[in-house]
């Protein structure tokens, strides 16, 4: 067969090469692919800055943790399927292949109708939480009604990108999500100056087309183009779900624990230091975010080499390639880490902070960002233990860092510390994660002997 064919070049690659180039070929296209992906927000949020004033880039921001529900649906199905699919592959399993796609299309669909129905009408809701007011929680509510209604697009267009690389095909899914992001950021400032008083409901138009173009050419790709993993039908996969939801879970937590933990930031940034705080955040967590994609993209390449040498029962590879990777991630953390500290003012400004915000912003944001250098080793643990099927020990490691030890430390450093406890919270704990993280994959690495 044809698929077949094709599954065992992906596998010979994944199962023979040497770790660097594994490496290479997978996560150059991905970093690329996931940089693409990044460029979505950060864009919104300079374009609101620079186009809509700084009330506006601190609206969007303020939306961006409620965005994670999406991506927390995406994930959870893409990364727990793109996980099964590459153990299937080093397996030779093309029962398992076959069903990989109607599984997802039909979780997205269920999925995202549920989260398009409670965003929409909840959006005010869950934006007051987080301490939004006055005319910041008008904009940012406009943005995330139309946000959510484009749910099942933004959805399908992740999670099928990730069963695509979780194939090897990292290039293809890169230009697919080029293409989405090229759109994006033609048509935000467009939309934005044309819409006038409607500007930042005309980012949040950019967004979810550019999302919906990417999706019909996803769709297009898997139903007629794709040898080995097709659409054939809607349909939920008795014998594969509980697994894809199972592996997907912690991914998942990581994304929607998210809106608890920036919900929390901007909450005590709002109450501690004001408006001003919670812009000098929004500011904050744009760059962030940008600067942790590109190592989520390391992560995608990292996830079917792993899977496919993990269900091969290759263990010294396993081992080998998480070396390689985790010693590179290190490297990329550090060539987003050095320039943003030395020059966070000028990446401070494109956002529209000025004045004493942005002077007070340039050390608020260094020690937020203080540990990132530290990022790309706490993700490749995490992928390590979703592509081995370990879901409960990232599940452990994910609640630990968003949930269990943060959201304590968040509420109560802040009552003895003041504002300056928001800011140095989180790189504390994620320090914290990183020992624990390497302690639970060295004992881990002995069963395989």
């Amino acid at each position: 067969m044809k698929g077949m064919i094709n599954m065992d070049k992906n596998s010979k690659e994944l199962l023979t090469a040497t770790p660097l180039n594994i490496m290479v070929k997978l996560s150059i296209p991905a970093i690329i692919g996931m940089i693409v992906i990044g460029l979505y927000p950060l864009m919104d949020g300079i374009f609101a800055g620079q186009l809509l004033g700084q009330d506006a880039m601190t609206a969007v921001g303020v939306a961006m943790p409620f965005t994670y529900f999406n991506t927390g649906i995406a994930t959870l199905i893409g990364v727990g399927s793109a996980s099964v699919l590459s153990r299937a592959i080093g397996e030779r399993n093309q029962n398992t292949i076959d069903k990989i796609m109607n599984n997802l299309l039909y979780w997205v669909i269920l999925l995202s109708v549920i989260i398009t129905i409670i965003g929409f009408l909840f959006s005010k809701q869950f934006l007051s939480m987080v301490g939004a007011s006055g005319n910041i929680l008008d904009l940012a509510t406009r943005y995330l009604k139309i946000i959510f209604i484009g749910s099942l697009f933004v959805n399908f267009a992740q999670a099928a990108n990730m069963v695509m690389r979780g194939e090897g095909l990292m290039k293809r899914a890169m230009i697919i999500m080029g293409i989405g992001a090229v759109i994006n950021i033609i048509l935000d400032p467009i939309l934005m100056i044309s819409m006038g008083d409607r500007g930042i409901e005309g980012a949040a138009i950019a967004t979810i087309t550019a999302q919906i173009i990417q999706a019909i050419i996803t769709f297009y790709y898997f139903k007629y183009k794709s040898n080995t993993v097709k659409i054939n039908k809607i349909i939920r996969e008795t014998s594969i779900y509980k697994e894809v939801f199972s592996i997907g879970v912690s991914a998942m937590l990581m994304q929607v624990l998210t809106i608890i933990q920036q919900s929390l930031l901007y909450n005590q940034a709002f109450r501690y230091g004001e408006d001003e705080a919670g812009s000098i955040m929004a500011a904050s967590l744009r760059i962030l975010a940008f600067s942790f994609i590109p190592i989520w993209g390391m992560s995608q390449g990292l996830q079917p080499a792993i899977g496919a040498n993990f269900g091969a029962k290759q263990y010294n590879r396993v081992k080998s390639i998480f070396k390689i990777f985790t010693i590179y991630s290190i490297v990329l953390a550090a060539i987003f880490w050095i320039p943003s500290i030395i020059f966070t003012k000028s990446l401070l400004s494109l956002f529209g902070l000025t004045g004493n915000s942005l002077i007070n912003g340039v050390t608020s944001f260094r020690i937020l960002y203080s540990a990132f250098i530290l990022y790309g080793v706490m993700i490749m643990l995490l992928t390590f233990f979703q592509a081995i099927g370990d879901a409960k020990s990232a599940g452990r490691l994910v609640m630990l860092r968003q949930v269990i030890i943060f959201v304590p430390a968040m509420i109560i450093l802040p009552m003895f510390f003041g504002l300056k406890a928001v800011w140095f919270t989180t790189p504390i704990i994620d320090i914290l994660i990183v020992i624990l993280g390497m302690l639970t994959y060295l004992k881990t690495i002995k069963k395989f002997n």
